[in-house]
């Protein structure tokens, strides 16, 4: 039963990432990483490592998605874009690609057998990530927190608006 539920829930985490890079808005590519990150928590629930699924829904799925949206909102407040939403693929071609995710999804239910490889007994403890997290990753982790808050910044640089008269205002108007 797991590992069908593990097929399902991959399959489920490849249509979001299809997702992702598929959409022309980025507000509907947040939503399928949405999706892909909550598929990778319930991955983690099947693994036996709550801890981890919990951090995977709160951070990831929670704070950087919203920061994505966030960060969108502040560059296109004023950007005139075409709000038309145009297809990205065709028809048929978007009718090819559901009947494979489904034959694939058929032949995981069908073709599941065995038994997981056992993990230790102290995988995705709390402990055992902080001691990996501080130990050797401690780098690592403090520069993806650096990359966050200079991204973070920078958006709220270019969405902050100018006041009239200065000369790095596009086109010299008003709003």
């Amino acid at each position: 039963m797991g590992a069908v539920l593990f097929g399902m829930v991959a399959c489920l985490a490849l249509a979001g990432g299809v997702g992702v890079i598929a959409s022309r808005q980025p507000v509907y590519s947040a939503l399928s990483l949405l999706v892909v990150l909550g598929s990778l928590a319930v991955d983690y629930l099947l693994l036996d490592a709550p801890f981890i699924a919990v951090l995977q829904v709160i951070i990831y799925a929670g704070a950087i998605v919203v920061l994505f949206v966030f960060i969108h909102m502040l560059l296109h407040a004023h950007s005139g874009e075409d709000p038309q939403v145009r297809p990205v693929l065709p028809a048929g071609v978007g009718g090819a690609l559901c009947g494979a995710f489904g034959l694939t999804v058929l032949a995981v239910v069908i073709h599941a057998t065995g038994v997981p490889a056992p993990i230790g007994a102290r995988f995705g403890a709390v402990e055992e990530i902080g001691r990996a997290l501080f130990s050797g990753f401690l780098l690592p982790f403090e520069a993806a927190s650096l990359v966050l808050l200079i991204g973070m910044i920078g958006a709220v640089a270019l969405g902050k608006r100018l006041p009239p008269g200065v000369p790095g205002r596009p086109d010299g108007e008003e709003r």
